[in-house]
């Protein structure tokens, strides 16, 4: 069978993944929030010590943390702290904390740096199941939601004007990234998934002229990522998490000097 080949569980994993975090992500360029995504993954880690601590699934103490970070930004936001403060604090903090207890876990022995990195090569069946349940609820989500949550992207006073809630439309997208920050751990790990998030949809940006369009090459580009990225490793025996993440930085690149081209090209 397919999922016998851990290079299949690998490829479908990072492809689920890809799938999540593309529309997820192009909320997060739009609204300028990458240091949040980067807050809410890093406070993953210590919900990984609490599942080892209390024998849970790890996904499940990934998910309730991430939860409450974002829950706990999302409240106090824009009250006597920074927003960008209170975000550097809370992550460095969170991932701090999280190395320490990890590391106190003397009963319990664990490899930091797939959970800090991804080892998506150790997706088992069960680990893929997950990924895909959270991505298509995710997915399922956003579409949903997506006129309300577009309205109170672009602009807060139409929304309100049309009877949104724009602090509950930014709640559902913190509670949705905290989903994605909790499936995607095991793929590329706590430090990556911020560049998951946000490389595809900026790589994306150069050639859409619709949210839309943006959101489905921001997908492309995820899962093209994923893909080469597993070549990659495969090929010059790199780590895989940080070679997905570099080809996605590469296909940005070339995106970005495509698109500055065709703007001088149009000035003449």
């Amino acid at each position: 069978m397919i999922l016998d080949s851990f290079l299949w569980r690998a490829g479908l994993a990072g492809i689920g993944v890809a799938l999540a975090a593309a529309p997820l992500g192009c909320f997060v360029v739009w609204r300028r929030m990458a240091y949040f995504g980067d807050a809410t993954a890093h406070a993953a880690i210590l919900g990984v010590a609490l599942a080892l601590s209390f024998n849970v699934p790890v996904f499940l103490g990934a998910l309730i943390i991430a939860l409450a970070m974002a829950s706990l930004v999302a409240s106090l936001s824009g009250r006597d702290v920074a927003v960008d403060t209170l975000l550097g604090v809370l992550a460095h903090s969170a991932l701090a904390i999280g190395i320490v207890a990890v590391s106190l876990l003397d009963s319990v022995r664990i490899d930091l740096m797939a959970f800090l990195f991804g080892d998506i090569l150790a997706v088992s069946r069960m680990d893929l199941a997950i990924i895909w349940g959270g991505a298509l609820a995710v997915v399922g989500l956003l579409g949903w939601r997506w006129s309300a949550l577009l309205t109170a992207t672009l602009n807060e006073d139409l929304a309100r004007a049309s009877g949104l809630d724009p602090r509950r439309e930014k709640l559902i997208l913190t509670l949705t990234l905290a989903v994605v920050v909790a499936v995607s751990i095991k793929v590329v790990g706590v430090l990556l998934i911020g560049a998951m998030l946000i490389v595809p949809p900026a790589a994306a940006r150069v050639f859409a002229r619709t949210p839309e369009q943006m959101v489905l090459i921001a997908g492309l580009i995820g899962a093209a990522s994923v893909l080469g990225g597993l070549a990659a490793s495969w090929q010059f025996d790199t780590p895989t998490g940080p070679t997905i993440v570099s080809v996605a930085a590469f296909v940005f690149l070339l995106c970005t000097v495509f698109g500055l081209a065709r703007r001088v090209v149009a000035r003449e």
